[in-house]
């Protein structure tokens, strides 16, 4: 995982993680947003609002969750955008409404002799100028690092076999179990 700083209050994240899986079933797993609540630290109390909604994925696709952004404090909504769709290889979601001022995540899945290394690339931009940075080194960098780190022990656990669904949702899709 490495965190860098773009610009005043713009950091990016990246992260990299082999899946031992075909990139195709890879990217069904992670292109649907139902999912996300599976991959997601229970304190963050993520919550997709149109379920059914997330069955669909396109380029403009939206989707609209809530989350405890800082727990103790407020739920949020969080309204994500589909603004780039090329399966199996990537695609990228903006955030359109939630708690920083802007947000884009690049997801790529490539081709390798383990399978598939899935990469984010993650550009985020705090609110409140002063403030927002000061709540990035004291504890949104600290979060993003317990969520991102959450995320991939459980893709692992998911690749694996080894996955216990938090939602019972899931079924066969294109010939995939997932």
């Amino acid at each position: 995982m490495i965190f860098r700083k773009i610009n005043t209050n713009t950091y990016q994240l990246r992260t990299s993680q082999v899946i031992p899986l075909p990139r195709e079933q890879a990217f069904i797993f992670f292109q649907d947003p139902r999912n996300l609540s599976e991959i997601t630290p229970d304190w963050l109390n993520f919550r997709m609002r149109d379920f059914d909604a997330g069955a669909k994925v396109f380029e403009g696709a939206e989707y609209d969750y809530s989350i405890k952004w800082l727990p103790w404090l407020w739920r949020t909504g969080w309204r994500s955008r589909i603004i780039q769709y090329r399966p199996p290889e990537t695609f990228t979601d903006i955030q359109i409404k939630g708690p920083y001022s802007s947000w884009q995540h690049l997801h790529i899945f490539k081709v390798i002799s383990e399978g598939t290394r899935m990469k984010d690339i993650v550009t985020y931009r705090l609110p409140f100028g002063l403030i927002g940075k000061f709540a990035y080194h004291m504890l949104i960098r600290a979060q993003l690092e317990d969520i991102f780190s959450y995320r991939a022990l459980r893709i692992s656990e998911w690749a694996s076999g080894n996955f216990m669904w938090k939602v019972k949702h899931r079924a066969n899709i294109d010939g995939f179990n997932i």
